[in-house]
């Protein structure tokens, strides 16, 4: 479903990207894990079709994504860092309207329930903490039933027990054959969620693979410091 194949991408002197290859295979959660500044999200733009690649291709759904059109957009869902979400509206009804634009859309009152949106529903999305904010961009990520999900850090902010139920929905979201691509710097939601696992440092590849083929006999944690080279998130 996706396949990265030695991107590159530089902005000014600073080298984000320096020869960046994985996979994402349909069904399965891959995670990009690596410390802040390894080029994760940058990955995950060019592949959402933010950005340009300088250098290399990225295909999803066999479509170079800087030159898809409207009905590849519509099979991808993305859940930028930043929230990316428009300030005025309620959650709600934002997510209503983003379901209006899909034939066969998710359940609003399903996921607002599911995520625990309705406790703040009627609070504007400018008004929101962190944590709501990053529930609701879930929520529409996920409200066309995506073919290809982009979750860059979806639990950032967010308590322990919100955190599981989002876990959960991503890993359903999966189940059902999506594929799904998530950026972390947690150990614990890698080993987590992790089918497929690319550990990037320094905007590099640095190791792929399942987590037990990455970390071998030991733990996941100290695979990664052995592969970053002690690099620590």
């Amino acid at each position: 479903m996706i396949h990265v194949q030695n991107l590159t991408r530089a902005f000014g002197r600073v080298t984000a990207l320096d020869g960046v290859s994985w996979i994402a295979r349909p069904g399965e959660i891959t995670c990009l894990l690596g410390p802040n500044g390894a080029g994760k999200t940058t990955t995950v733009e060019i592949a959402e079709g933010l950005q340009r690649a300088d250098g290399g291709s990225v295909q999803v759904l066999g479509t170079d994504p800087w030159r898809a059109d409207a009905a590849h957009r519509a099979r991808v869902g993305v859940m930028l860092q930043d929230g990316g979400l428009p300030q005025s509206v309620k959650p709600v009804s934002l997510l209503r309207h983003l379901a209006s634009f899909y034939a066969a859309p998710a359940d609003v009152a399903e996921l607002t329930g599911e995520l625990g949106i309705d406790e703040f529903a009627g609070t504007t999305v400018r008004r929101l903490s962190g944590g709501q904010r990053q529930r609701v961009a879930l929520a529409a990520a996920l409200v066309g039933r995506p073919e290809v999900l982009f979750l860059d850090e979806p639990t950032a902010g967010l308590d322990p027990h919100v955190r599981r139920t989002v876990w959960d929905l991503v890993t359903c979201t999966a189940t059902a054959g999506a594929t799904v691509v998530v950026t972390t710097h947690s150990f614990e939601e890698a080993e987590r969620l992790a089918d497929h696992l690319v550990i990037m440092a320094a905007g590099r590849t640095v190791a792929e693979g399942s987590t037990s083929e990455v970390a071998g006999s030991g733990t996941l944690e100290s695979a990664y410091f052995e592969h970053t080279d002690g690099e620590r998130a």
